[in-house]
């Protein structure tokens, strides 16, 4: 398959559930880099988090949703193909099986997770295999390890995080932060109650 001069954009979460945070950040990125896809990709089993409240096929659903109002980006279930964990190199690897080079790929990643990324499994291979756009956060230092090819993308504050949208869903509230069409979904499917 030829994807020409296409520059691919990964961003990956559990997305319990996507917000307003990950729709700016995700913007952000393709505005900076001028990426001509994202690919929203929902975490089956993270390996480096608690299992989410949420099952995967909601998660996706909703990620679907969001994806479905913004023409470059693309739900990816490629993380809901394969059996726990979902590890990032794995994923890589589906991509590069649909015809995309390393030299396409950038990988949208928090500044604190990308701290921890030589925790990851097989992460020589994930630092070999795309760039790195690392949304920075304030109190988050990080060191690039040898060979990463990182973009900051300072742009982006992310007010809120999914576990305060969850604790407020919790007590019946609707944050202003969800989509609407996410929001519409999780009051039609009862998701996050208590």
């Amino acid at each position: 398959m030829d994807h020409g001069a296409r520059r691919v954009g990964i961003l990956g979460g559990t997305f319990d559930p996507i917000h307003r945070g990950h729709v700016d950040i995700g913007d952000a990125a393709q505005a900076a880099l001028g990426l001509t896809e994202l690919h929203v990709v929902t975490s089956h089993v993270p390996p480096h988090r608690p299992p989410p409240d949420t099952s995967s096929y909601h998660r996706f659903a909703m990620v679907a949703l969001t994806a479905a109002e913004r023409p470059a980006w693309r739900a990816s279930d490629l993380e809901l193909r394969h059996e726990a964990p979902s590890y990032t190199s794995r994923t890589l690897h589906k991509f590069h099986d649909r015809g995309y080079e390393p030299t396409q790929l950038h990988f949208v990643i928090g500044a604190d997770a990308f701290a921890e990324i030589q925790t990851w499994f097989r992460w020589q291979d994930v630092v070999r295999e795309v760039e790195f756009i690392v949304v920075t956060r304030p109190g988050h230092q990080y060191v690039s390890p040898p060979g990463a090819r990182v973009h900051r993308l300072e742009t982006v504050a992310l007010p809120v995080s999914s576990s305060e949208i969850r604790a407020a869903l919790g007590r019946g509230e609707t944050p202003a932060e969800l989509p609407k069409a996410v929001a519409e979904y999780i009051r039609a499917n009862g998701l996050y109650a208590t």
